[in-house]
């Protein structure tokens, strides 16, 4: 809690022209300091039994999350629109038919969302603010989908307390160096690496 609120406040700390001045530098810190895995949490997936047909499909749905945000850290609007794209093309391909009652019910809870965040990131390749809106509710439920099924890899959970204008936001990265999807790339020095999902 102290390091969160350590972030947190140099962030928030200085005029903006010493801001503009430090975010090159300090985003060269970030991704060459180590991040400390040992007071991460630690998640496991809740279904151990996922067929292992059902397990690669959301594995490339979590795939298409990770172009989506990666299109985000690069300020790229057509790289997250394509990976949006596909997101809700690979969605239309999940055979159902392979999850158990349970698992349907978890997945059927996530899925229409999970599909409208998608699409809307498909439609908005001009709109990167409005992918970003979405992205920050795919995020969510992604994490859920991840949490119940797993995704195939490790997979780190993110927070940043100045997305979503000031209100925090999370996301799901491949790799433990953090770049943020919401502020292009930068603004790492106020992120939390909360959890490492196995």
């Amino acid at each position: 809690m102290a390091t969160g609120s350590i972030g947190f406040t140099a962030c928030n700390s200085g005029d903006n022209a010493s801001k503009k001045n430090d975010i090159p530098k300090m985003n060269a810190d970030t991704s060459r300091k180590a991040v400390d895995t040992t007071a991460m949490k630690k998640v496991s997936p809740s279904f151990t039994n996922v067929d292992p047909k059902l397990a690669a499909s959301v594995k490339m749905i979590v795939d298409h999350y990770l172009h989506i945000k990666n299109g985000l850290v690069n300020n790229s609007g057509n790289e997250a629109a394509d990976g949006g794209k596909q997101m809700a093309d690979a969605m239309n391909k999940v055979d159902k038919s392979l999850f158990t009652a349970e698992q349907k019910k978890v997945y059927d809870d996530i899925e229409e969302d999970l599909k409208e965040h998608a699409e809307h990131i498909g439609k908005n390749a001009k709109n990167i603010e409005h992918q970003r809106e979405h992205f920050t509710m795919m995020s969510e439920d992604v994490y859920d989908l991840v949490s119940a099924f797993g995704a195939g890899q490790i997979l780190y959970h993110d927070q940043c307390p100045m997305a979503n204008d000031s209100k925090g936001a999370m996301w799901l990265s491949e790799t433990m160096e953090v770049r943020n999807p919401y502020f292009g790339g930068k603004m790492n020095e106020c992120v939390r690496v909360e959890e490492v999902i196995k």
